[in-house]
Protein backbone atom coordinates (compact mmCIF):
# COMPACT_ATOMS: atom_id res chain seq x y z
CA UNK A 1 0.00 0.00 0.00
CA UNK A 2 1.34 3.14 -0.86
CA UNK A 3 1.43 6.29 1.70
CA UNK A 4 -1.88 8.49 1.37
CA UNK A 5 -2.05 12.25 1.80
CA UNK A 6 -4.73 14.47 1.93
CA UNK A 7 -5.17 15.07 -1.91
CA UNK A 8 -4.53 11.45 -2.79
CA UNK A 9 -5.88 9.53 0.68
CA UNK A 10 -4.99 5.82 0.76
CA UNK A 11 -8.69 4.97 0.63
CA UNK A 12 -12.08 5.95 1.28
CA UNK A 13 -13.45 7.13 4.21
CA UNK A 14 -16.05 4.60 3.78
CA UNK A 15 -12.93 1.49 2.85
CA UNK A 16 -11.77 2.81 6.13
CA UNK A 17 -14.54 2.58 8.19
CA UNK A 18 -15.26 -1.02 6.97
CA UNK A 19 -11.61 -2.15 7.82
CA UNK A 20 -11.81 -0.31 11.35
CA UNK A 21 -15.11 -2.06 12.33
CA UNK A 22 -13.40 -5.58 11.31
CA UNK A 23 -9.82 -5.06 12.78
CA UNK A 24 -9.36 -7.33 15.36
CA UNK A 25 -9.68 -5.57 19.11
CA UNK A 26 -6.36 -5.79 19.79
CA UNK A 27 -5.89 -3.09 17.34
CA UNK A 28 -6.98 0.39 17.11
CA UNK A 29 -7.20 2.00 13.60
CA UNK A 30 -7.03 5.94 12.30
CA UNK A 31 -7.04 7.21 9.32
CA UNK A 32 -5.26 10.97 9.69
CA UNK A 33 -3.84 12.87 6.72
CA UNK A 34 -5.25 10.10 3.54
CA UNK A 35 -2.91 7.17 5.75
CA UNK A 36 -4.07 4.44 7.55
CA UNK A 37 -2.18 4.58 10.76
CA UNK A 38 -2.42 2.00 13.55
CA UNK A 39 -2.38 2.88 16.83
CA UNK A 40 -0.17 0.97 19.40
CA UNK A 41 -1.58 -0.73 22.65
CA UNK A 42 -1.10 1.88 25.59
CA UNK A 43 1.92 0.66 28.53
CA UNK A 44 0.87 0.62 32.22
CA UNK A 45 2.42 4.38 32.20
CA UNK A 46 -0.15 5.54 29.46
CA UNK A 47 -3.23 4.22 30.96
CA UNK A 48 -1.82 5.98 34.49
CA UNK A 49 -1.41 9.66 32.64
CA UNK A 50 -5.05 9.01 31.03
CA UNK A 51 -6.67 8.36 34.18
CA UNK A 52 -5.06 11.27 36.21
CA UNK A 53 -6.26 13.72 33.75
CA UNK A 54 -9.47 12.56 33.90
CA UNK A 55 -9.29 12.52 37.73
CA UNK A 56 -7.66 16.15 37.64
CA UNK A 57 -10.74 17.30 35.09
CA UNK A 58 -13.42 15.61 36.56
CA UNK A 59 -12.16 17.45 40.32
CA UNK A 60 -12.59 20.88 38.63
CA UNK A 61 -15.21 20.34 36.17
CA UNK A 62 -17.83 17.40 37.26
CA UNK A 63 -20.19 18.61 34.61
CA UNK A 64 -17.72 16.77 31.77
CA UNK A 65 -16.36 13.61 30.91
CA UNK A 66 -12.86 12.39 29.66
CA UNK A 67 -14.04 9.82 26.59
CA UNK A 68 -11.66 7.16 25.98
CA UNK A 69 -10.62 6.02 22.37
CA UNK A 70 -14.05 8.11 21.20
CA UNK A 71 -14.52 7.94 17.27
CA UNK A 72 -14.06 11.43 15.98
CA UNK A 73 -14.57 12.84 12.38
CA UNK A 74 -11.31 14.89 12.41
CA UNK A 75 -9.86 16.73 10.10
CA UNK A 76 -11.17 19.58 7.39
CA UNK A 77 -14.39 18.32 5.98
CA UNK A 78 -13.92 15.24 8.56
CA UNK A 79 -12.16 13.22 5.81
CA UNK A 80 -10.57 11.79 8.51
CA UNK A 81 -10.51 9.29 11.62
CA UNK A 82 -9.19 9.66 14.85
CA UNK A 83 -9.51 8.10 18.58
CA UNK A 84 -7.62 10.25 20.56
CA UNK A 85 -6.62 8.79 24.21
CA UNK A 86 -9.05 11.37 25.65
CA UNK A 87 -11.90 13.65 24.27
CA UNK A 88 -13.49 15.96 27.18
CA UNK A 89 -17.19 17.01 26.59
CA UNK A 90 -19.93 17.00 28.73
CA UNK A 91 -21.61 14.54 30.42
CA UNK A 92 -23.76 12.56 28.05
CA UNK A 93 -22.61 14.44 25.06
CA UNK A 94 -22.31 11.43 22.56
CA UNK A 95 -25.40 9.79 23.64
CA UNK A 96 -26.64 8.06 20.87
CA UNK A 97 -23.99 8.38 18.36
CA UNK A 98 -22.56 6.14 16.18
CA UNK A 99 -18.80 4.91 16.15
CA UNK A 100 -17.54 7.84 14.86
CA UNK A 101 -18.86 11.01 15.99
CA UNK A 102 -18.02 14.78 14.40
CA UNK A 103 -16.74 17.20 16.85
CA UNK A 104 -18.82 19.63 17.97
CA UNK A 105 -19.08 20.06 21.27
CA UNK A 106 -15.71 18.39 22.30
CA UNK A 107 -13.74 20.81 23.99
CA UNK A 108 -10.32 19.23 24.00
CA UNK A 109 -8.54 16.22 22.43
CA UNK A 110 -5.72 14.45 24.83
CA UNK A 111 -3.12 12.26 23.55
CA UNK A 112 0.06 10.35 25.42
CA UNK A 113 3.19 10.10 23.27
CA UNK A 114 3.49 6.47 22.91
CA UNK A 115 7.18 4.71 22.97
CA UNK A 116 7.16 3.86 18.85
CA UNK A 117 8.92 5.39 15.99
CA UNK A 118 5.47 7.08 14.77
CA UNK A 119 4.73 9.30 17.83
CA UNK A 120 6.79 12.27 16.57
CA UNK A 121 4.71 12.28 12.98
CA UNK A 122 1.36 10.96 14.49
CA UNK A 123 1.05 13.35 18.21
CA UNK A 124 3.32 16.00 17.17
CA UNK A 125 2.37 17.18 13.88
CA UNK A 126 -0.76 14.99 12.04
CA UNK A 127 -2.79 15.27 15.49
CA UNK A 128 -3.05 18.93 16.10
CA UNK A 129 -3.10 19.48 12.27
CA UNK A 130 -6.06 17.28 12.59
CA UNK A 131 -7.84 18.39 16.12
CA UNK A 132 -7.71 22.22 15.12
CA UNK A 133 -9.23 21.58 11.15
CA UNK A 134 -11.96 19.96 13.28
CA UNK A 135 -12.33 22.89 15.66
CA UNK A 136 -11.44 21.37 18.66
CA UNK A 137 -10.22 24.20 21.50
CA UNK A 138 -7.84 22.58 23.03
CA UNK A 139 -5.23 20.19 22.16
CA UNK A 140 -3.24 18.84 25.55
CA UNK A 141 -0.37 16.16 24.58
CA UNK A 142 1.56 14.90 27.58
CA UNK A 143 4.90 14.35 25.62
CA UNK A 144 6.26 11.21 27.85
CA UNK A 145 9.46 11.77 25.83
CA UNK A 146 10.11 15.23 26.72
CA UNK A 147 8.80 15.46 30.22
CA UNK A 148 6.33 18.01 29.18
CA UNK A 149 2.24 19.18 28.63
CA UNK A 150 1.97 21.10 25.43
CA UNK A 151 -1.24 22.95 25.30
CA UNK A 152 -2.15 24.04 21.81
CA UNK A 153 -5.35 26.36 21.23
CA UNK A 154 -7.38 28.65 19.25
CA UNK A 155 -7.73 26.81 16.59
CA UNK A 156 -7.96 28.86 13.24
CA UNK A 157 -7.36 27.91 9.44
CA UNK A 158 -6.57 24.20 10.26
CA UNK A 159 -3.63 25.55 12.52
CA UNK A 160 -3.28 26.31 16.18
CA UNK A 161 -2.29 29.56 16.92
CA UNK A 162 -0.92 29.60 20.38
CA UNK A 163 1.19 26.85 21.62
CA UNK A 164 2.33 26.77 25.49
CA UNK A 165 4.58 24.12 26.71
CA UNK A 166 4.90 23.04 30.58
CA UNK A 167 7.65 20.73 32.15
CA UNK A 168 6.11 17.69 34.38
CA UNK A 169 5.80 19.43 38.12
CA UNK A 170 4.47 23.05 37.24
CA UNK A 171 0.78 24.63 36.98
CA UNK A 172 -0.76 24.20 33.71
CA UNK A 173 -3.16 26.32 32.35
CA UNK A 174 -5.92 24.97 30.25
CA UNK A 175 -7.78 27.91 28.72
CA UNK A 176 -11.43 28.02 28.27
CA UNK A 177 -13.50 26.46 27.02
CA UNK A 178 -11.94 23.71 29.57
CA UNK A 179 -10.65 26.55 31.71
CA UNK A 180 -9.12 24.14 34.05
CA UNK A 181 -5.23 24.58 35.98
CA UNK A 182 -3.55 20.80 35.94
CA UNK A 183 -1.46 20.07 38.89
CA UNK A 184 1.00 17.79 37.33
CA UNK A 185 3.30 16.73 39.82
CA UNK A 186 2.34 13.34 40.11
CA UNK A 187 3.41 12.78 36.57
CA UNK A 188 7.12 12.88 37.73
CA UNK A 189 6.18 9.50 38.78
CA UNK A 190 5.41 8.47 35.07
CA UNK A 191 8.98 9.76 33.56
CA UNK A 192 11.15 7.43 31.82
Amino acid sequence: MTPGTTDRPQMSIEEFEQLARTAPETVTLEFINGKLEVKPVPDGDHDEIIMWVQDQCMQHRPDLRLYRERGLKAESYRKGRARPDGALAPRKHFAGHGEWSDTEGVLMAVEVTSNDADTDQRDRVDKPDGYAAAGIPVYLLVDRDECTLVVHSEPQRGRYRMRRVWTYGEAVELPDPVGITLDTEELKDYAS
